[in-house]
């Protein structure tokens, strides 16, 4: 169970903070239910979840697991993923989006501005799509990776830049 203050990843939410814990009458019944209170650091809401909810929920990467996930881009073989069949295209990027995992959403970043870049050259236009799944996944991840670091999110790009220039 977390507790009140813990940094979390809460479904596509993002990174969330426990802003509370308290028990709620559950509607049409006498029954009352634990529930976290969550507040979107990004966004400008609180949320009601029941403590046993099945929405994905786990703790934020440490301020170490970030800078070594950041050290290790050089070393990830992020593939551009084409397919002319859109809906494919879609459940490719939502299956990488939904495992919530930063190692998957530095990847799938790599690729898409690795597709962003050949396409690019190619003297072709950059799918909507792409350009959709490619501005999530860097929301995620920056998102994540700010808190981590204690940075402001605006300045996580030129830090994972400038991490890398002196590695």
């Amino acid at each position: 169970m977390y507790q009140i203050g813990d940094r979390i990843i809460y479904g596509s939410n993002g990174v969330c903070v426990i802003d509370e814990i308290k028990m709620i009458e559950v509607p049409h019944t006498a029954e009352e239910k634990a529930y976290y209170i969550i507040k979107p650091v990004y966004q400008e809401c609180k949320i009601s979840v029941p403590v046993d909810t099945k929405m994905f929920m786990r703790p934020i990467i440490t301020g170490d697991e970030a800078r070594s996930l950041i050290d290790g881009i050089p070393h990830v073989d992020a593939k551009p993923y084409y397919n002319n069949a859109l809906r494919q295209l879609q459940e490719y990027y939502e299956q990488k989006l939904s495992s919530h995992s930063c190692a998957d959403l530095i990847e799938l970043t790599i690729s898409l501005h690795r597709k962003k870049k050949e396409v690019l050259s190619q003297k072709r236009k950059f799918g909507a799509i792409d350009e959709r799944y490619m501005k999530r996944a860097e929301d995620l991840l920056f998102g994540e990776l700010s808190v981590a670091l204690e940075i402001p999110k605006s300045e996580v790009r030129a830090y994972i830049s400038s991490r890398l220039e002196t590695a």
